[in-house]
């Protein structure tokens, strides 16, 4: 199943691919340079040139790995009838009888300090769907929570 995921995320995402290839490349370079010095066992620079290359890498695979497992939301036309991407929902915690506010964004953006969580974590997951009124249970580490949804919004 695709991962929701802003056009400007998405960008961002793979900006950051452009200059990881980069600098892959620039490493590339100092590997050719130092396999030029001759004994490779004893070239320091060499290993250490790999191994950076070889991080380098994977970040670039894990990162393309993510734009081709997501979905480009326009975050114009949310449907706010459902809790999901691109919503901002207030839910009652039944449990200890406080609101909380999330806004559901793309994996790049979470800050739970500022109420944004990933598409993918627990509570998104299981409000994704669901309409004001719903009573949700969510497991997490530490229990069971449970929500009541009390209002859908775009997120701004």
């Amino acid at each position: 199943m695709p991962i929701p995921i802003s056009r400007k995320e998405y960008t961002k995402v793979e900006a950051e691919i452009a200059e990881h290839k980069k600098e892959s490349a620039k490493v590339a370079r100092e590997i050719a340079e130092a396999r030029e010095k001759g004994d490779l066992s004893e070239n320091a620079e060499y290993h250490a040139a790999r191994e950076h290359k070889a991080m380098i890498d994977a970040k670039i695979a894990q990162l393309q790995s993510r734009l081709a497992e997501s979905e480009i939301i326009d975050t114009k036309n949310i449907d706010t009838e459902h809790a999901g991407f691109g919503t901002k929902v207030t839910l009652y915690n039944t449990d200890e009888q406080t609101d909380e506010v999330y806004i559901i964004v793309d994996e790049g953006n979470a800050d739970l300090r500022a109420g944004k969580i990933s598409v993918t974590s627990p509570i998104a997951t299981a409000l994704n769907g669901h309409v004001v009124g719903d009573k949700i249970e969510v497991t997490i580490p530490a229990g069971i929570l449970r929500f009541e949804i009390k209002k859908i919004e775009a997120a701004d």
